[in-house]
């Protein structure tokens, strides 16, 4: 199935490609949730509006993450999760929901929870090294310290 991209994709392409994936993934996931439109001869001279409008949305996300970068790499993130009386181990482990509300509550800026990847499941209490991906040019290595509270 030939589509065009509407979205940044993650391993696919970005918006205004033109990829070509099989029909349960196009059909199943990229067109309900808008990342993709069907490549049509109407549809391919959209690619032109699409790409000129990322164009400058680019240049303008670009500068913000940096500024974002900047405000984030300066802070120290503490988050409290419950765990059990003496011990490093966590009931559950930590989301990046969780990681987005503490950065939020350090002072930081509002981030997407989309944006933060976690470098597996954090499970224990301790220092963990969180990567936030602002833009695709800028990323931040955010450290996180995991506390036993309520």
């Amino acid at each position: 199935m030939k589509l065009i991209l509407t979205a940044d994709v993650s391993g696919l392409g970005a918006p205004g490609d033109i990829v070509e994936v099989k029909d349960g993934y196009g059909r199943n996931y990229l067109l309900p949730r808008g990342f993709a439109i069907v490549a049509t001869r109407g549809a391919q001279k959209q690619i032109q509006v699409i790409t000129r409008a990322q164009d400058t949305r680019r240049v303008r996300d670009l500068d913000h993450a940096k500024e974002i970068k900047a405000a984030l790499e300066g802070l120290s993130v503490e988050l409290k999760a419950k765990a059990a009386a003496g011990s490093t181990k966590l009931f559950g482990s930590v989301t990046a929901s969780d990681v987005a509300a503490a950065v939020k509550s350090a002072g930081g800026p509002v981030l997407d929870k989309r944006a933060i990847e976690l470098p597996g499941h954090i499970k224990t209490t301790g220092k963990h090294s969180v990567t936030v991906r602002l833009h695709p040019e800028v990323t931040v290595a955010l450290p996180l310290v995991v506390t036993a509270g309520e």
